[in-house]
């Protein structure tokens, strides 16, 4: 975590703290002056890495109200940086507040500007922590929180004055709504106690006159005064502020508000430094007064702590991953372990059933090699009995052919059996028979009742037929004739048929 350091500047001197849960430890005070600030560049060396934040309670600061144009975006930038030059030209310590929009057609927007108006004060300062590198996060003033401050307490509503004391001075700031509009620092000649009362009760008079001849509030409204003391000067406080007029005071008592706001470490007096600087590090103002070069190493260091950032997410990304891929590692050798115990205790009671077998007088590996083999055969075994149903079939249709032989076999022709079983795809059946003729019946129709037998074997898709033996010679060249006598003609005409069909594996 980075550390957070607050710097506090006033008119004389610029004290540094170091903040962390709430409370505000002193690191050192250094003077406006040359050792000051050698001191100051040593102090910044020493804690460069940390962010700072630079609280300002100065008597020279401005507050103009503003009305623009509705715009966004660049435009608006724009114009507020032309407003600001108009009315605090040589200053590059301002900014701009938004008060909201007016309730007209145009929508104006109201703003508040406010700015430094002795850069050459803050200058040196600001030079040294540049030059350090060390990251600003702002510049922001005491009349900026006080707002914050009544919030904190639930006391910012409507108008209202804020009185509060710092640096033997008194801080006068008028809000509307929580947001300061107009602040001015008042000297204090007197210190007692006393004196302080008698201050806040003269100083409250005069801004109430003051406000009222600038037309901020009205001569007959009420206007609720908060002064913030210490415990030991609330009675003095109290008798030297009754109510009056159109003044209604109340005190805030500073041990109560550090409890309110968190801080541990009270102030020691009715200084409200602590409290302001309490609320910079825990409620810090959207706005400040510092330009982008004064900040330039605190941008950096928020680059630099966001890609840390996403380096860590990745890094707790992998770590988670790697363990989730660890568990799953773990849990598949417990699997495995399972498995490879089962395996065992399985093998173990195979062995004791296996031990009770009659020997055969082989080892177990020829027996499975058998086994398999035999099962291999028994898959691929076929039977003559579609080949026989065609023949069948076709003979039922074919009352004039005589079937002398039938032969049937499995694998390629000219492939013995036994490796049919395995290579051959393929089984044969050999016919072989005869045409026994009509009376009177010639060669051509003795051919024609063949080529009918063989046309009603080729119905099955899955067969093919092939002709080994035609019931005549057919050669090319001679004429097709019968025999020489009637007795020649009417005896049975042999043939030899081939039927080859494809079998699945």
């Amino acid at each position: 975590m980075i550390a957070r350091r607050l710097l506090y500047l006033n008119t004389h001197r610029l004290s540094a703290y170091f903040w962390r849960h709430g409370k505000l430890l002193p690191e050192g005070a250094f003077e406006n002056g040359d050792e000051g600030l050698a001191g100051f560049a040593e102090y910044l060396a020493a804690h460069r890495h940390s962010h700072f934040s630079l609280l300002a309670n100065v008597t020279e600061e401005g507050h103009v109200l503003e009305t623009i144009p509705f715009l966004h975006g660049s435009d608006r930038q724009a114009l507020i940086t032309r407003k600001i030059g108009q009315h605090f030209l040589g200053t590059p310590l301002a900014t701009a507040f938004s008060l909201g929009y007016e309730k007209s057609q145009r929508k104006n927007e109201k703003l508040l500007i406010s700015a430094l108006t002795n850069p050459i004060h803050f200058e040196p300062w600001l030079q040294r922590i540049n030059d350090a590198e060390a990251p600003l996060a702002g510049v922001y003033t005491v009349a900026q929180l006080g707002g914050q401050l009544l919030k904190k307490l639930g006391l910012a509503n409507g108008r209202c004055l804020l009185l509060t004391l710092q640096d033997h001075s008194i801080r006068e700031s008028y809000l509307v709504n929580g947001q300061t509009l107009f602040s001015r620092m008042a000297p204090i000649t007197d210190s007692s106690i006393a004196g302080v009362a008698s201050s806040f009760a003269a100083e409250a008079g005069k801004l109430h006159q003051y406000l009222i001849g600038q037309r901020l509030i009205s001569r007959d409204e009420t206007l609720p005064v908060f002064i913030v003391a210490s415990p030991p000067a609330i009675p003095a406080i109290e008798h030297a502020c009754p109510d009056h007029g159109h003044l209604a005071f109340s005190i805030i008592n500073s041990h109560v508000a550090a409890h309110k706001l968190g801080l541990h470490t009270p102030p020691e007096d009715s200084r409200s430094d602590f409290l302001f600087l309490h609320l910079l590090a825990t409620a810090a103002p959207s706005q400040q007064f510092a330009g982008q070069v004064h900040r330039h190493d605190f941008r950096l260091s928020q680059i630099r702590q966001s890609i840390i950032a996403a380096g860590l997410i990745a890094l707790l990304g992998s770590l988670l991953f790697s363990a989730k891929e660890n568990y799953d590692a773990y849990a598949l050798r417990q699997e495995t372990q399972t498995l490879r115990t089962s395996e065992a205790d399985l093998s173990w009671r195979y062995q004791e059933i296996s031990a009770t077998f009659p020997q055969l007088g082989i080892d177990n590996d020829t027996l499975r090699r058998l086994t398999t083999r035999h099962a291999d055969l028994s898959r691929q075994q076929h039977l003559p009995g579609a080949a026989y149903r065609l023949v069948s079939r076709a003979l039922d249709q074919m009352p004039n052919v005589i079937l002398e032989g039938i032969e049937w076999k499995i694998g390629r022709q000219g492939t013995p059996a036994a490796a049919s079983v395995i290579e051959g795809n393929e089984e044969i059946t050999t016919i072989r028979g005869a045409i026994r003729p009509e009376p009177n019946a010639t060669p051509r129709q003795i051919l024609a009742s063949f080529e009918q037998f063989a046309e009603l074997l080729r119905s099955d898709p899955a067969c093919s037929v092939s002709v080994l033996q035609q019931p005549f010679d057919m050669e090319s060249g001679r004429a097709l004739r019968g025999g020489d006598s009637e007795d020649e003609n009417a005896q049975p005409r042999q043939f030899a048929v081939e039927i080859t069909r494809k079998i699945a594996p």
